[in-house]
């Protein structure tokens, strides 16, 4: 572990490079971060650099795009929502939450699933393809569903 490390934020990069490096080495077969104040994150956050040197194959991951003059719906807020709803889920599956429709299946083509968003209305994508267009209203309901579903098939093929 890297004592020390920091707030949420800071101590989470501060963790992730210190022992992101090691671990790539495959030095070291235990990890710790510290952060300062709730401890909860910090589990995460160990997941979480575990999960990006791909030393750990549980649960989803969920990749965002950064946002441009072509985001059109609340991609943060969006983004925020879909990790909740995806946090129980153990499977791996790659997530993709996109600010437009425009680059977004393209873009996040590997993704198992993905999310893009547009004027009043978004698309649910799997890997590229386009399965439905959505209104605004009904796309985090409708994308809860859809990973519902994935997940099952996933759990039906093993």
């Amino acid at each position: 572990g890297v004592t020390e490390a920091g707030t949420l934020l800071t101590g989470s990069i501060r963790t992730a490079v210190g022992l992101g490096i090691l671990l790539w080495q495959g030095i070291g077969d235990t990890l710790r971060v510290s952060l300062t104040g709730d401890p909860v994150p910090e589990i995460k956050a160990g997941f979480d650099i575990l999960k990006a040197l791909d030393l750990r194959k549980k649960g989803p991951v969920v990749i965002a795009c950064p946002t441009c003059g072509r985001t059109r719906i609340d991609l943060p807020k969006l983004a925020a929502e879909i990790e909740k709803i995806a946090a129980d889920i153990d499977k791996p599956l790659k997530i993709a939450v996109m600010g437009c429709a425009v680059n977004g299946p393209g873009e996040a083509r590997e993704a198992d699933l993905g999310i893009a968003g547009g004027n009043e209305e978004g698309l649910i994508f799997r890997q590229g393809r386009i399965l439905k267009k959505v209104p605004a209203a009904d796309l985090l309901s409708v994308f809860k569903q859809e990973l519902t579903d994935l997940v099952a098939e996933i759990r039906k093929e093993k």
